[in-house]
């Protein structure tokens, strides 16, 4: 009878032990998921911070493109005012393209 008790107590802690293991698995893989979860969401901020400053950066980049486009147009524009057009010389000169080609 006292196998049996000893039997029965040895099964009995080994169920416990088990038990113990499942809940440490348990414990471990909430752990785990709260772990990735952190680090997902510590990602995606990261994520959109970056996006975010590139994407002034960009916007800078196009404000800056813009302003130096707009400066070369004007000075071209004050350049070309400048310029008298001689039609009369002009359209001599395309006549006599013309009819050099023809």
């Amino acid at each position: 009878m006292e196998n049996k008790t000893t039997l029965d107590h040895l099964l009995k802690i080994e169920a416990e032990a088990a038990a113990l293991v499942n809940e440490a698995q348990a414990e471990a893989d909430r752990r785990t998921h709260e772990n990735e979860e952190k680090n997902r969401v510590a990602h995606e901020e990261r994520h959109r911070a970056e996006a975010g400053k590139r994407e002034l950066s960009l916007k800078d980049d196009i404000e800056k493109f813009k302003s130096q486009y707009q400066e070369s147009l004007d000075e071209y524009r004050k350049e070309i005012s400048g310029v008298i057009v001689n039609e009369e010389r002009f359209f001599a000169l395309f006549n006599e393209y013309i009819a050099g080609e023809g």
